[in-house]
């Protein structure tokens, strides 16, 4: 700051001596030492030299020319001479370097923003002096950055100005509404009204004005219109530059474009209630919520807009939307609006949250279990629920399938091909949404009566493709669904005294049965064909451990572990948990936590921040890259919350003013089903996000240093999730086309190819290979298909998936033809 002081100091010199020459090379000099950036003291000593008579300023203005094309001017300082050119001739005749003005111009409309110490309005002001119109995307630069100035007059009073386009482009939304308004004032004039939803709701006169403009194109015109648009949201038309201390900004919504969009949704809860508007709505919440590295949720502000909307349209079909986007959203304020929407619905209908939810799942027209056809003329179309997958089918009039869509169909039955396809998107989503849901009610101890738990579960057209895959405890009775009845283990059907109304059924949990029993569900299983929507008879079960007995209050289980953070993060938030990103410029943090109100509880999972140089062990936005893990605890729901350094330390408990302590509950007292099913979520963390499972860590990342943890972990004792693994691939390899090749021995399975042996790590999936054990990295491709190896007993586990395809690779190594992996053989 001394230095630029004393530049100021000298400037204000020359200035006064009328040195012109001589302040333009000062004014240069500030500008480059202060990167650009108008503030103190640059600020007053631009007021100072927009105060000049004019005659002097266009002095000044020519001698800002001459040091732009000077020798030693470089792309900074000629950059800095156009801005001070614009401050200095703001009403002076004549326009001086028009051509390199408006090629800046040109460069700043491809930028996201700018701050709005840089000045660069003096350069818009200028052309539109000139009686110019400004290139949209510049509009748009300008309009961003006036959404981000702070305490500032100039950049705002200039978007006011810019009322053309209508809309920011750049975005493939807002160019197809531009096209679609393009000559139309009403739909011009919504548009515009739209931009004005600054707000976080409508107001009852926001409202009122809009009413009058959809007035003149009609409700059904204008969902129409809009519900296309909010498809296409997230998707750009060019691409902008990234700045240095910017995100992923061409996988942002453009702020100005977001006002738009939601003052749209907004519109759209305005017109009466239609599928069509409600399938967009929930596009756009998850559109809205996806994560962009460096910035998070891409925008909550629409997000939160359409969950609104939502909550307002009546009929079944809103409130599906809402409760299926109740299982799949993790950011914290949305899924509270969420929360709130579905508790506000369900005290209008005298009914729980539970009970609102289950009965908020469509049909989405299925006539009987997974299953519905169609008569579309002469031929027949057939949706058919298919695992956690549903398929369109044809049937030709003669009952032949048909494997694309008929002619006469495309042509004679646009709209319900539409519908149909519809349907199978709808479909895909809810059974995900259905299947995580029915995964959770372990933990929450739910039960039903026998009609309802029918009706919900069992006998309901979607529902009942997962239900009918499950185990369920009926009055203390397990059954499953096989052959059209609900059948023991003996495969009597139930008995008829136990089908009452009155009598209760619950999800059975492995936890409490013994092992034999476990081992005869899954040969039941097995003998059925049927593959469960996630574990369940193989559920990993975590009971009480000596060491666990020792500790007395908390697990060591799960500590001294090193997790890639914001994997961690996002498998924390779909399980359930709440948890707070580590960075490294924060104090402190509260552990993972998870909250269970059934048992009056809340589960801690103690994590730190791992490293300490910043932009290695960080992203650049500072927050940590790994985590390194402790204890796993348990606390009454309402006990003080407790935290730590972000970078290690002891966890303490934050107390209110004459609050005391409140101790971790001993984990013996832990009703055994929680404590599994968290010690299970824990494992999965570990399980999923460790440094362990990452084949490309062989050298242990920066310097080294996790090269210890890495062999310890790729290749050591296997956790409960990979001997739940090992014990299904000892059923499953003789069934291989390689079961000759292929041999379980402890922690691997080893695989005989024609080049060498190797050892596959059932934990991991990393490979050791023949002679000596030496390392083999084999990188799973992004995307890739399972290999087919007939009956699976559960869906999900994709290290299981992984195993295989390397098997099958390494089985036949001589045909391997990938040359990574051929220089390491």
């Amino acid at each position: 700051m001394a230095q630029l002081d004393l530049i100021a100091q000298s400037a204000r010199r020359h200035a006064a001596a009328q040195e012109w020459d001589e302040l333009g090379v000062e004014l240069l000099k500030l500008a480059v030492a202060n990167r650009g950036v108008w503030n103190a003291p640059g600020a007053g000593l631009l007021d100072e030299l927009r105060a000049l008579p004019a005659q002097r300023r266009e002095a000044l203005a020519d001698a800002l020319v001459a040091q732009y094309h000077s020798a030693e001017a470089g792309p900074n300082a000629r950059r800095n001479a156009l801005t001070l050119i614009g401050v200095v001739t703001h009403d002076l005749p004549g326009e001086r370097l028009l051509t390199e003005r408006l090629e800046r111009l040109d460069e700043l409309g491809r930028r996201q923003t700018f701050w709005y110490l840089e000045r660069q309005e003096v350069l818009a002001e200028a052309e539109l002096a000139a009686g110019r119109t400004l290139a949209p995307a510049v509009v748009a630069v300008f309009r961003r950055a006036a959404l981000d100035a702070y305490r500032d007059e100039a950049l705002p009073a200039l978007a006011a100005k810019l009322t053309e386009p209508v809309l920011n482009v750049g975005e493939e939304w807002a160019e197809q509404a531009l096209r679609d308004a393009d000559g139309v004032s009403e739909w011009q004039d919504l548009l515009r009204h739209a931009t004005t939803a600054t707000a976080s709701k409508s107001s009852a006169k926001w409202e009122k004005q809009a009413r009058a403009l959809i007035e003149p194109l009609g409700a059904d015109r204008v969902r129409e219109a809009v519900v296309p648009w909010l498809a296409l949201v997230g998707r750009r038309t060019f691409e902008l530059e990234r700045g240095q201390y910017e995100g992923d900004v061409n996988n942002s919504f453009d702020p100005y474009n977001a006002n738009a969009l939601r003052g749209l949704v907004w519109t759209l809860a305005l017109l009466p209630s239609h599928q069509d508007t409600v399938r967009a709505l929930g596009g756009l919440v998850e559109t809205a919520l996806k994560k962009v590295p460096g910035l998070g949720p891409r925008n909550p502000k629409v997000a939160n807009a359409a969950v609104g909307a939502l909550s307002r349209i009546d009929g079944a079909p809103a409130l599906a939307e809402l409760a299926r986007l109740a299982t799949r959203v993790t950011y914290k304020g949305t899924l509270k609006l969420l929360d709130t929407a579905l508790e506000t619905r369900a005290r209008a209908l005298g009914l729980s949250r539970e009970e609102i939810e289950e009965l908020a799942v469509p049909a989405y027209g299925l006539t009987e279990v997974g299953r519905t056809e169609r008569q579309l003329g002469e031929v027949t179309a057939v949706l058919e629920v298919r695992g956690t997958r549903v398929a369109l089918g044809w049937r030709s009039p003669a009952g032949k399938a048909v494997k694309s869509v008929p002619a006469a169909v495309r042509r004679d039955h646009a709209e319900e091909l539409k519908e149909l396809k519809a349907a199978v998107k709808d479909i895909d989503k809810t059974l995900s949404a259905q299947s995580d849901r029915l995964d959770r009610q372990f933990v929450a101890d739910r039960r039903w009566s026998y009609d309802a738990w029918r009706e919900r579960f069992i006998d309901h057209p979607l529902v009942g493709t997962l239900a009918r895959r499950l185990l369920w405890t009926v009055d203390g009775t397990t059954v499953g669904f096989a052959d059209g009845e609900l059948r023991t283990l003996d495969d009597a059907p139930l008995a008829g005294d136990l089908v009452a109304a009155g009598v209760e059924v619950r999800l059975w949990h492995p936890v409490g049965h013994e092992p034999a029993e476990i081992v005869a569900w899954r040969d039941w299983l097995e003998r059925h064909a049927i593959t469960q929507p996630f574990k369940q008879a193989h559920r990993e079960v975590y009971l009480l451990t000596d060491a666990e007995r020792a500790t007395g209050t908390y697990s060591n289980r799960f500590a001294a572990h090193v997790l890639r953070q914001h994997q961690f993060n996002s498998l924390a938030a779909i399980r359930g948990w709440r948890n707070r990103l580590r960075l490294m410029v924060d104090d402190s943090a509260p552990p993972a936590t998870r909250e269970l109100p059934h048992w009056g509880l809340r589960a801690e999972y103690w994590i730190q921040g791992e490293g300490e140089n910043y932009g290695e062990d960080t992203t650049e936005s500072g927050s940590y890259l790994r985590l390194t893990t402790d204890q796993v605890r348990f606390y009454p729901i309402d006990a003080p919350e407790n935290s730590a350094s972000t970078y290690g330390g002891e966890y303490r408990m934050w107390l209110p003013n004459g609050t005391d302590p409140v101790e971790s509950l001993p984990i013996a007292d832990i009703p055994p089903l929680v404590l599994s099913e968290v010690l299970r979520d824990v494992d999965l963390f570990v399980g999923v996000a460790s440094i362990g499972n990452d084949p490309t860590w062989q050298d242990g990342g920066p310097e080294g240093r996790f090269h210890e943890y890495w062999t310890s972990y790729g290749f050591g004792e296997l956790n409960q999730g990979a001997e739940t693994r090992r014990v299904l691939l000892e059923r499953l390899v003789p069934r291989l086309a390689i079961a000759d090749r292929c041999t379980i021995e402890g922690r691997f399975l080893h695989v005989k190819g024609e080049r060498h042996t190797y050892k596959i790590h059932l934990g991991s999936g990393n490979i050791l290979r023949t002679p000596n054990d030496q390392y083999l990295c084999i990188v799973p491709a992004a995307g890739s298909a399972s290999p087919t190896t007939g009956y699976l007993p559960f869906e999900g586990d994709r290290l299981l998936a992984v195993i295989l395809s390397k098997a099958m690779l390494l089985a036949d190594d001589t045909s391997i033809t990938d040359p990574t992996i051929l220089s390491q053989l």
